[in-house]
C-alpha cells in the first residue's frame, strides 16, 4: 500500500465518522489556540512594559535623595532625607564626560487656574534638558528656555488635556495662568502622548525648577535624571555620579541611583518567564486533547474490528495497520492544530482592535511550537490504539470479536 493510498484510507475513515472527528478537531484546536493566545498575552505584557520604560528616556539614570540601605526600605518619595539634593549637586554632575544631560526635578501638586476655571494637576519643576531626556514632544510653542537652573522665570509648558480644560477652543500660547498664588505665561503645549508609567503627560504643567522650588518651598530636589553618553557609558556615569555626590556631601553616600536599563532588563526577564509559564499552562490543554484522541481512537478500534480483520486477512502486516492508525492520529492533530492557529489569530486580531494601546502579538515560536507539540501529542497518544489494532487476531477480528 503506497503512502498516498494510506493517506486516502485514513481520510475516508475520518470523514466516515464526522461527529467523532469534529470532537477531536475541536479539542486539538482549542488546545493550540490556548497556547498561542496565552503566549501572545504574555509577550504583549512584556512589550508594553518595555515600551513604557523606553518612553522614559535612553541611557537613563535616576538619582534619588536618600539611600534605601539607611532606612531598610525604598527611598522616601517626599519628606526628610539625610541631606538635601540641590541644584548645585545636579550641575556638578555635568563635569563628568560620560554624562551628556542632567535634568533636576522638583515635583508637587497645585491648582492651576485661568479665569474662572481651575484644575489640580502635577506641577514639575525642570530644565530645558527634561524634554529631550524624557522624549517629550511639543504640539505647539517651545520648551523651557536654556537658562541658569537657579534662576526663576515665570513661564510654563502645559499638557494638552490641561490646555483643553482651561482654555477650551481659545488660543493658549502667551496667555497667563495662575499656579497657586503665582502667575506663569504659557509658552508651549505638550502633544497628546497618553500616559507614561501611570503619569498622565496631558494633565501636568512644567515650569523652571527654581520657580518650582520657590513655589513649593522645597529646597531639596525630588529626582535628578541623568543621561549617559551611550549604553557603554552607563556604568561609568553611575560610578562617577556617585563619587561626585559623595565628595560634595562630606563623604556621605546618601543618594540612590537607579539604572533604567538594569530595571528594564529585570522586568524583561520576569515577563519573558511569565510568557513561557502561561504558554506551558496552555500546553496542558494539548495533553488533554491528546488523551481525548487516544480514548476516541480506542473506541474506533473496537468499532472497526471487522475492517481491521479484513486488512490483515488480505495480507496487511502489523506495521502497516499500525501506520494506518498513526496516520489518522497525526492527520487529526495536524488539522486541529491548523484550525487552532487560525482561531488564535482571529482572537488576537479582535483583542488588538478592542485594546489598541496594548501590543498583543504572538511571537513566531509560539504557533510553531504549538503545532509541533500538537503533532507530537497526536502521535504519542495514537500509539496505544494503533498497537491494539495491529495486534488483533485476523480470524477473531473477521468474526467481529
Amino acid at each position: 500500500m503506497r503512502t498516498t493510498d494510506q493517506l486516502h484510507f485514513a481520510s475516508l475513515s475520518l470523514t466516515g465518522a464526522r461527529t467523532r472527528t469534529l470532537l477531536m478537531l475541536l479539542a486539538m484546536s482549542v488546545g493550540v489556540a490556548s497556547v498561542i493566545i496565552l503566549t501572545a498575552l504574555g509577550e504583549g505584557a512584556r512589550r508594553y512594559v518595555v515600551d513604557e520604560f523606553a518612553q522614559l528616556g535612553t541611557h537613563l539614570l535616576i538619582m534619588l535623595p536618600g539611600r534605601s540601605e539607611t532606612t531598610g526600605g525604598a527611598p522616601p518619595l517626599f519628606g526628610a532625607t539625610p541631606r538635601d539634593l540641590t541644584l548645585a549637586d545636579a550641575q556638578a554632575l555635568l563635569r563628568e564626560p560620560s554624562i551628556v544631560k542632567v535634568a533636576p526635578l522638583s515635583v508637587g501638586n497645585a491648582p492651576v487656574s485661568y479665569g474662572s476655571r481651575e484644575r489640580e494637576v502635577t506641577v514639575i519643576g525642570a530644565t530645558a534638558d527634561f524634554f529631550p531626556i524624557r522624549h517629550i514632544r511639543l504640539g505647539s510653542g517651545q520648551p523651557l528656555p536654556l537658562i541658569d537652573p537657579e534662576r526663576t522665570l515665570n513661564v510654563a509648558v502645559i499638557g494638552a488635556e490641561l490646555r483643553q480644560e482651561l482654555f477650551g477652543s481659545q488660543a493658549t500660547l502667551g496667555k497667563w495662568i495662575r499656579i497657586n498664588d503665582r502667575r506663569f505665561r504659557v509658552i508651549g503645549i505638550i502633544s497628546e502622548s497618553g500616559e507614561s508609567l501611570g503619569q498622565d503627560l496631558g494633565d501636568m504643567a512644567v515650569i523652571p525648577v527654581a520657580s518650582a522650588q520657590a513655589l513649593f518651598n522645597a529646597p531639596s530636589l525630588f529626582r535628578v535624571l541623568i543621561q549617559a553618553r551611550s549604553e557603554g557609558d552607563i556604568k561609568r556615569a553611575e560610578r562617577a555620579a556617585r563619587d561626585i555626590i559623595r565628595a560634595r556631601h562630606d563623604g556621605e553616600d546618601d543618594v540612590t541611583i537607579i539604572a533604567q536599563d538594569a530595571l528594564l532588563s529585570t522586568f524583561d526577564d520576569i515577563l519573558r518567564a511569565l510568557t513561557f509559564t502561561v504558554g506551558g499552562i496552555g500546553a496542558i490543554s494539548l495533553a488533554v486533547a491528546g488523551i481525548l484522541i487516544m480514548n476516541i481512537m480506542l473506541v474506533a478500534v473496537s468499532q472497526r474490528v471487522s475492517e481491521i480483520g479484513l486488512l490483515k486477512a488480505l495480507g496487511a502486516p502489523e506495521r502497516r495497520v499500525l501506520r494506518l492508525f498513526l496516520i489518522e492520529s497525526v492527520l487529526l492533530a495536524g488539522a486541529g492544530a491548523l484550525l487552532g492557529v487560525l482561531l488564535s489569530f482571529l482572537v488576537i486580531l479582535g483583542l488588538g482592535h478592542a485594546f489598541p494601546s496594548f501590543p498583543i502579538t504572538a511571537p513566531l515560536w509560539a504557533p510553531l511550537a504549538a503545532v509541533g507539540v500538537a503533532l507530537f501529542t497526536g502521535l504519542l497518544f495514537g500509539v496505544l490504539p494503533a498497537r491494539r489494532a495491529a495486534r488483533l487476531d485476523p480470524v477473531r477480528a473477521l468474526t467481529g470479536r
